[in-house]
């Protein structure tokens, strides 16, 4: 591999780790846990690894461990910090065993049935240590779910004497994992699955996991880039900027993103779920806003809009319900695509055959894109920047007539997604990242299946970090998947009542008028901690630091 000055300088450096992992570590177990809601059917589908202990690693005797080889799948989309999972693992892995062997699946947990694999070595991994993206072993969208993929997994396992799985994913891929883990405990096949929180999405947390890994980098590369644009607006004064952010289900990233540059809107979608507003209520607080900064001389300004905003409209969450149970459908997917809306709108309610009726042709048959393999709606698809600002175009034109409106009004589009996915990791997600790791490796030491690694307390200096695991049923409950209701873990929106959002509110006025950008500038790798380190806002908020 070829490696710029920046991958250089980096691989050199130590990921630091919690006092609770650094030298002989033991498992301090907590009470009992149970699921967040639906207890019994989650019990019932997890006998085998449902009501397990919290579990916090400490400093303890030293202990002498048998050679366990062990495999590790990235799953889902990238997120910065991946490598260092595996590095982690990796390095603690040795640590406990010399002989201890780790191997990769490659391209996500498709490798694993398709008996697709690398053993991990030294030198592949000091090759990517602290760098970003999943091309160690590449990550895919395979979703593990059925008996005879089980099955075909446990052959490789057993030919390569691999007594336990790392799979290093988002919500959907850790239900897998747990799923998986539920299969093979109650075959007794002796083989122990493990997670590992990632998603940029930031929407794989509770009580017990803080945040995802990859966040921090990717919301800081992205506020980089919308103060950049902000800057820029600032300077040629003649732009409103419509930017679209990832985070398909929740504004976990808009909302961070707008704490970190302070814009002129952000749209937060469980806000507008919660108001029960319209698609009209939207482009009216938008329109509204530019006419203030016009009235005032400013025709420029920045917008954030999450990408998964056209699902928490109320009547578009309706339609997309719908929808989904008809696209799931064996005659829905056998319609062609040129007869498909004619066919939609034979069989969709009257309530919602009236809301796609009214949309414009090009945003209803984004709509009924192809589902991602969890039977998502791809809503990074959806032109959501692009709609919003030609309704608010529209909008200001009338009220020109009306003259409600003086200003001039010329929009540009940004949709910042796969450029933060795979960044360098920043200090925090390179330091959690590892920490994670060497998490997973403690837990396959000690015996335990069905868990996902944590760290807690990450607004403290590393040291202080507090590294555990928590049993992956503890996170599920049950909800509506292609039509039939599963096991899944629930996801965390934005909390209207918590800190952070609290924080933008009692802002977003005086940010609406005024002009208050904040440029944060690029990630810093090397410097002063107050620079280098800083977990996001959305953490230091939540956790009052």
């Amino acid at each position: 591999m070829e490696k710029s000055a920046l991958q250089i300088a980096r691989a050199a450096y130590q990921p630091k780790l919690p006092k609770g992992l650094q030298g002989n570590v033991i498992v301090k177990e907590g009470a009992p846990t149970q699921s967040v809601a639906d207890q019994e059917e989650i019990k019932k589908l997890f006998p085998n690894t449902y009501g397990m202990p919290l579990i916090e690693f400490v400093q303890g005797e030293a202990k002498e461990y048998a050679q366990t080889n062990v495999g590790v799948i990235l799953s889902g989309g990238q997120a910065p910090g991946g490598h260092n999972v595996i590095c982690g693992l990796f390095d603690a892995l040795k640590r406990l065993n010399p002989a201890n062997k780790l191997y990769g699946f490659i391209l996500g947990p498709g490798g694993l049935v398709d008996h697709n694999y690398k053993e991990l070595t030294a030198d592949i991994i000091d090759e990517y240590r602290n760098t970003g993206g999943f091309d160690m072993i590449g990550s895919g969208r395979t979703k593990l779910e059925k008996e005879e993929q089980f099955e075909k997994g446990l052959e490789i396992l057993r030919e390569l004497d691999i007594k336990a799985v790392v799979i290093i994913g988002g919500d959907d891929s850790n239900t897998n994992a747990c799923v998986l883990a539920e299969y093979y405990a109650a075959k007794n096949y002796g083989v122990q699955v493990i997670g590992c929180p990632k998603t940029i999405d930031g929407d794989l947390k509770n009580e017990q996991i803080e945040t995802s890994f990859g966040f921090d980098t990717a919301c800081k590369t992205y506020a980089e880039v919308i103060g950049n644009i902000q800057r820029d607006a600032n300077s040629a004064r003649k732009y409103w900027h419509f930017i679209k952010l990832m985070g398909r289900s929740a504004s976990h990233i808009a909302l961070e993103c707008a704490l970190q540059v302070q814009p002129n809107i952000c749209i937060v979608s469980e806000e507008v779920e919660e108001k029960n507003q319209t698609l009209d209520d939207i482009v009216t607080y938008i329109a509204q806003t530019v006419a203030n900064r016009a009235a005032d001389g400013n025709n420029f300004g920045t917008v954030l809009i999450p990408e998964g905003l056209i699902e928490f409209i109320p009547v578009m969450k309706k339609l997309i319900a719908e929808l989904n149970d008809l696209l799931a459908t064996p005659e829905g997917a056998a319609v062609e695509k040129d007869e498909q809306r004619a066919w939609i709108l034979s069989k969709l309610s009257a309530e919602n055959k009236a809301v796609y009726e009214s949309l414009p042709l090009g945003v209803a048959a984004q709509l009924t894109l192809e589902r991602d393999p969890h039977g998502n709606v791809q809503v990074s698809l959806i032109e959501t920047e692009k709609l919003l600002s030609e309704m608010v175009a529209t909008k200001l034109a009338e009220w020109k007539k009306e003259g409600k409106y003086v200003g001039k009004f010329a929009p540009l589009h940004h949709f910042f997604g796969y450029e933060g996915r795979c960044a360098a990791p920043s200090n925090y997600d390179a330091d959690y990242c590892y920490a994670l790791g060497t998490s997973a490796a403690m837990l396959i030491a000690n015996g335990k299946t069905g868990y996902m690694a944590i760290v807690q307390n990450t607004t403290a200096p590393a040291i202080d970090w507090v590294a555990g695991g928590v049993p992956i049923t503890m996170m599920m409950n049950m909800e509506k998947r292609h039509g039939e209701m599963k096991p899944v873990i629930k996801k965390a929106l934005v909390r209207l009542d918590g800190a952070p959002f609290k924080t933008f509110v009692a802002n977003r006025d005086k940010w609406a008028r005024e002009t208050c950008f904040v440029y944060p500038g690029p990630i810093q790798y090397f410097g002063p901690s107050e620079v280098c380190d800083q977990p996001t806002k959305t953490l230091q908020l939540e956790q009052a630091k």
